[in-house]
């Protein structure tokens, strides 16, 4: 998954890494300062993972992307992206997903 998050100094920038390596759902994340964008993966449910980032860092978060892999008898992966517009509805899609971008 791919999050707009405004990162304008060190200080927001620790903010945002302290927030991402305390949630457990994530296995890896990746952070572009310059670009305000993170990428995380692992599985977890892209809203949850936003609202718990955004109430951590006091920061607004913005959803770009969403990818699902899908693991089938651990043979094969299947790449599904997801268009996810700025407004989600967090009623919708309440399953796990394993994200990895």
């Amino acid at each position: 998954m791919v999050m707009r998050i405004n990162i304008d100094c060190n200080g927001c920038y620790r903010k945002v890494r302290r927030a991402l390596l305390e949630t457990q759902e994530l296995d890896t994340h990746l952070i572009e300062m310059k670009q305000s964008k993170v990428s995380v993966c692992g599985k977890f449910k892209p809203q949850e993972i936003a609202i718990k980032i955004r109430k951590k860092t006091n920061r607004r978060v913005e959803i770009l992307e969403i990818q699902e892999f899908s693991i089938n008898n651990g043979q094969s992966h299947e790449e599904k992206p997801l268009m996810i517009s700025s407004s989600w509805n967090l009623e919708s899609n309440q399953n796990l997903f394993a994200t990895c971008t």
